[in-house]
């Protein structure tokens, strides 16, 4: 999952199951469609991983010193709560009521691509959040990506 795109509206159902877009599915590896890990995201919000870009996470995660009191904190944050989901018959995932109460979901949710990852967020969460810092969005890129950033074009 490692270079996934888009963004999809879709509804979650009395039971927490949502339909997980055919668009994102044709992007995974082979076999890489039945079984994922939910997680808690930094904001109100869940991450969705496949079970290899998970474990490949949790593995960089567990190497972190156990001696270090910001550590253990950080990974009792982390993994707390996560899940591991399988997709039923008919293609929906199942979300657990604790997840779901953690990210606020309502009926209307949104999947929207991060990269490695999915994050689900209830629509209207997610649409306050990005007006929320659209206006700092040029700081933030010159923030996070400064004089380091290589751009495509400069071997041109």
């Amino acid at each position: 999952m490692s270079h996934l795109i888009g963004e999809y509206e879709l509804t979650l159902d009395a039971k927490g199951r949502f339909l997980l877009p055919s668009a994102f599915r044709k992007q995974l590896p082979e076999g890489a469609d039945a079984q994922f890990v939910v997680s808690k995201g930094f904001e109100q919000c869940l991450n969705l991983y496949t079970m290899d870009e998970w474990n490949q996470l949790s593995e960089k995660i567990n190497k972190l010193n156990d001696f270090n009191p910001q550590v253990r904190a950080f990974k009792r944050l982390f993994f707390n709560g996560a899940n591991i989901v399988e997709a039923d018959a008919a293609g929906r995932l199942l979300l657990n009521k604790p997840l779901v109460e953690h990210a606020q979901l309502s009926k209307d949710i949104v999947l929207t691509a991060q990269g490695s990852k999915v994050e689900i967020w209830d629509k209207k969460l997610l649409d306050a959040h990005i007006q929320s810092k659209m206006g700092d969005f040029s700081d933030l890129a010159n923030e996070v990506l400064g004089g380091g950033f290589i751009s495509p074009f400069e071997s041109m």
